[in-house]
């Protein structure tokens, strides 16, 4: 199949391409910024901006199949993207996201699945990757601060999302289905940084801020978005309301692989903790 990855350069996209051609197929990888991308030559790379789906024109020539993850925290263009898509593909693999504060999932999932196409929605449990907000402080002491240590997650390796993917990508049972994908275990924060410590065989400790302190530390970092701060500890608080997250078999059930762990994922990452 002929296949355009969206995003490629991401922690998704840069896991779904080689899946993709290892199973043989033909990948184009569209992102903002060619290049950055470090792809082999059989992969084609052209520049995709999201926030300009205008861009998008000139990737979709001869494609079978878009996977499609929307890294905006607006979806005021997701419309306009999902109708170039479908003019020209047919199907769409979509990686939905709580992080586009103006489109709830269901909104995402109601767009897509009523785009035209064969299509599904990726609906991940919260990334794995996440945790390297906490880099910096396990890098320079064995305190980790943060908000809500009793929050409960079921953590996904960004390289099961893109092995799923791959799979409902270019296999033909899926069309129309939405998959909840999670990690294999249900881990709070102040669990999760232990998890992290005793592979990196240190003894980590989660250390509570105040919802105030919390804010004023996102505010305070120049990487993060100051429009998504409140949108994510208002993220947090409705997760610490909601019943418990459920562990789901999807990612074995479509690749035949168990889900990786936590202390798998950070086996795969040690470098960023140093």
């Amino acid at each position: 199949m002929r296949i355009l990855v969206l995003a490629a350069t991401g922690n998704v996209g840069s896991q779904l391409v080689p899946h993709l051609r290892a199973a043989g197929h033909s990948v184009r990888a569209g992102t903002r910024n060619p290049a950055s991308a470090d792809f082999p030559p059989d992969v084609q790379v052209v520049r995709a901006e999201l926030s300009e789906p205008e861009t998008l024109l000139d990737c979709l020539d001869d494609i079978d199949a878009v996977f499609l993850l929307w890294p905006l925290h607006t979806g005021a263009q997701l419309p306009n993207a999902l109708d170039l898509i479908t003019e020209h593909a047919r199907r769409i693999v979509f990686l939905g996201t709580g992080g586009i504060s103006d489109l709830s999932f269901e909104d995402q999932e109601k767009l897509v699945h009523g785009c035209g196409i064969e299509s599904v929605v990726l609906r991940p449990s919260t990334f794995a990757v996440n945790t390297l907000w906490w880099a910096d402080e396990i890098r320079t002491g064995d305190i980790v601060h943060g908000i809500h240590g009793e929050l409960p997650m079921c953590l996904i390796h960004e390289t099961d999302i893109a092995a799923v993917a791959a799979r409902v990508l270019t296999e033909n049972a899926h069309a129309g289905v939405t998959y909840t994908l999670t990690g294999p275990e249900l881990l709070t924060q102040a669990e999760q940084v232990r998890v992290i410590g005793e592979v990196l065989g240190r003894p980590l400790r989660w250390a509570e801020l105040t919802s105030a302190q919390a804010r004023q530390r996102l505010l305070d970092d120049a990487t993060f978005p100051d429009s998504f701060v409140d949108v994510l500890l208002d993220g947090y608080t409705e997760m610490l309301a909601a019943p418990r997250p459920e562990i789901t078999t999807t990612v074995a059930d479509i690749t035949g692989r168990p889900a990786r762990s936590l202390a798998e994922w950070v086996t795969d990452h040690l470098a960023d903790f140093y």
